[in-house]
């Protein structure tokens, strides 16, 4: 197996992929719609220079939901059917993952957050309620901070703003294993397109995001800041980012490691629905380390 692939595989389907399956085999499968290649409802959109592959569900207020690293539209198939009741699930491949292809080198959270806004110009909607989760709860901050009126409230797990554990951001022991495996094999060459896109996303990872605390200040919708209480990313870091916007409540979800919409679906659908649904109040801070429903 390549390297960087290792890295990957061990990094995400380690904290991810192994409660996602747990939570298939005590519930079984979302009514057996093929989320992310559903050609009934799929269609693909010119955004910024590539095809985005995006699928729609349900009516109502627009709701946007972004996936991690080098995921999919699948990563959200038991947070899809929950949502549809009352939202218009907007959800899509990002940029270079999924059926969305774009063969440039490189990747920045910045361009993948332009892309999300620019998919909401393409729909013709002007505003919609947000989910990341992962690198894609960075991506809906970023969203939030570039597009401003595109979001009207978000909900992002698992966000980070700097990549390494010099500051306390990722843990320690995730960071020191991917270094030695970037300073192991730094400098060969991928041998596919398929190792090429593998190492795109190691390399947005290893080098970014890159967000000053401070530049949170620029998001002026309300947002919900959750993550797991043995989450990858250190809870005083997921402190941190709550702390940096002005209209913010902070859920630690507790036992969660990084996967809390897998680990935790019923609450975190629940939760981000009632967040949504109620008027913001600053006095209204959710509870730490603590499950709500």
């Amino acid at each position: 197996m390549n390297p960087f692939n290792s890295v990957v595989m061990k990094k995400y389907l380690s904290l991810i992929l192994g409660t996602y399956a747990i939570s298939i085999l005590l519930t079984g499968c979302s009514d057996n719609v093929p989320y992310g290649s559903n050609p009934a409802v799929g269609k693909y959109y010119n955004i910024r220079g590539f095809k985005m592959y995006c699928e729609t569900y349900g009516n109502g207020a627009p709701l946007l939901m972004i996936h991690g690293n080098n995921g999919s539209i699948k990563t959200f198939s038991h947070n899809i059917p929950f949502f549809e009741k009352n939202y218009k699930v907007i959800v899509a491949d990002g940029r270079s993952q999924g059926r969305s292809v774009d063969s440039r080198d490189s990747i920045s959270f910045e361009m993948m957050a332009d892309d999300y806004a620019a998919l909401l110009d393409s729909m013709h909607i002007d505003s919609a309620y947000v989910i990341g989760w992962s690198d894609g709860g960075t991506n809906a901050l970023l969203l939030a901070m570039r597009h401003p009126g595109k979001v009207k409230k978000l909900a992002s797990s698992g966000a980070d703003l700097w990549p390494d554990s010099t500051d306390k951001a990722v843990i320690t022991n995730r960071w020191q294993d991917e270094k030695v495996t970037y300073q192991k094999y730094k400098g060969t060459v991928a041998k596919n397109a398929q190792e090429k896109n593998e190492r795109k996303f190691f390399a947005l990872d290893w080098d970014q995001p890159n967000i000053q605390p401070a530049e949170l200040h620029k998001i002026k919708c309300p947002a919900l800041i959750i993550g797991g209480d043995h989450d990858m990313i250190r809870v005083k870091h997921t402190e941190l980012i709550y702390k940096n916007i002005p209209k913010a409540n902070l859920w630690i979800v507790s036992p969660s490691g990084h996967g809390t919409l897998f680990e935790h679906r019923h609450s975190f659908n629940n939760n981000v629905d009632a967040f949504f649904k109620t008027p913001f109040s600053p006095d209204s801070k959710y509870t730490l380390y603590s499950n709500m429903f």
